[in-house]
């Protein structure tokens, strides 16, 4: 229970202090938006204003990356239903453009006083429901098999080439002069804080979607298969609390429902994006930063994921579909639709006559 506790600790008191040393406000950690800016540096999309090699995001593989092998819990998985993986993925980013924020943001705009966030929370709880009944129902990817090493060392590498072009910064490389690709913490220290977290999602198994599937997982009705740990749940506790304490004595807490940062009033289109998120997280055991974490100890299925969330990043800004302070476009409105529909397709198709919990999906509950 105390690991579980310093993960939500560490991650809430490391996203307002990033947010306070140069990352965009209430933007210490967003895997949605820094996948954004990755794709727009490396030439992904042409938004001159979100285009950055986020640290962070390459911390977060690479800790998981470095624990796991120290642990000898690294090894080459991969083989359930990878290119379905991939397509969730990209929905999985679209959802969050729409919320403007990924669930780890969404708890960091919380903590600093965001009360449209809450809509958010909503969706997500919901979005995690629904796709807990489908698991309940028996859905199931597939069970993953042992795969080449080789496989296991693509998503780390990756990130460690992207670590050296932000070292490096090549002509190739784009770099935005203004907007929120050109505010960002320090680049030692935004990694430095990435690698810890990292390490320590890997050793707890931290995921908001995980957390707030506890709340459905108690009681009497509880799934078989799946034991009443709360360790997930407190650490979402945990990382509400210290954000909310770090937030206050950094001067950043602003309670409100207008004028928030990352924020807007297409409340419906808010609730409605990050139910996408926590129906597609549950069906493939893990939110968008369970993913990064997974793929950096070698699951080949989550690397398959994060491909997916870079091309979602890409997508969404060649195509328009993110929030905006002005408001959800037509274009994101639509992706939602779609997205859900095709989540609801996805998991009548392979839905399995069985009243007990996937056993792959445990794991990402535990």
């Amino acid at each position: 229970m105390g690991n579980f506790i310093l993960a939500g600790g560490f991650i809430g008191l490391a996203g307002v202090i990033l947010s306070f040393m140069g990352n965009p406000a209430n933007t210490g950690f967003c895997v949605s938006c820094f996948m954004e800016n990755i794709a727009g540096s490396l030439g992904l999309h042409g938004n001159i204003r979100m285009q950055y090699i986020r640290p962070e995001i390459i911390g977060f593989v690479l800790g998981s990356f470095l624990i796991s092998l120290r642990t000898k819990e690294f090894r080459a998985t991969a083989g359930s239903s990878t290119l379905l993986r991939f397509f969730v993925g990209i929905l999985l980013i679209v959802g969050c453009a729409v919320f403007m924020g990924c669930p780890i943001k969404m708890i960091l705009r919380i903590s600093a006083g965001d009360l449209t966030a809450l809509l958010g929370f909503a969706g997500l709880a919901a979005g995690v429901y629904i796709g807990i009944k489908f698991i309940e129902g028996g859905f199931s990817l597939g069970k993953p098999v042992q795969m080449p090493a080789a496989n296991a060392f693509l998503i780390p590498a990756l990130m460690f080439f992207l670590l050296l072009l932000s070292l490096w910064r090549p002509a190739f490389i784009t770099l935005s002069s203004k907007g929120a690709g050109a505010q960002y913490a320090p680049l030692f220290i935004s990694l430095s804080a990435g690698l810890i977290a990292g390490v320590l999602a890997q050793r707890t198994g931290f995921c908001i979607t995980g957390g707030i599937a506890r709340l459905f997982l108690w009681g009497p009705k509880e799934v078989k298969g799946c034991p009443k740990s709360t360790g997930l749940l407190m650490g979402i506790i945990s990382f509400f609390l210290i954000a909310l304490f770090a937030s206050l004595i950094t001067g950043q807490f602003s309670l409100g429902w207008n004028g928030q940062p990352s924020s807007n009033e297409s409340y419906s289109w808010n609730f409605l994006g990050m139910l996408m998120v926590g129906f597609g997280s549950v069906l493939i055991k893990g939110c968008p930063f369970r993913q990064l974490v997974m793929a950096g100890q070698g699951d080949g299925d989550a690397g398959a994921a994060v491909l997916g969330m870079l091309t979602g990043a890409a997508l969404v800004q060649n195509w328009g579909l993110g929030g905006s302070p002005a408001g959800t476009p037509y274009e994101g409105q639509v992706a939602v639709l779609f997205g859900i529909c095709m989540l609801f397709i996805i998991g009548i198709i392979y839905r399995k006559r069985e009243l007990t919990m996937a056993p792959e999906f445990q794991s990402g509950l535990d």
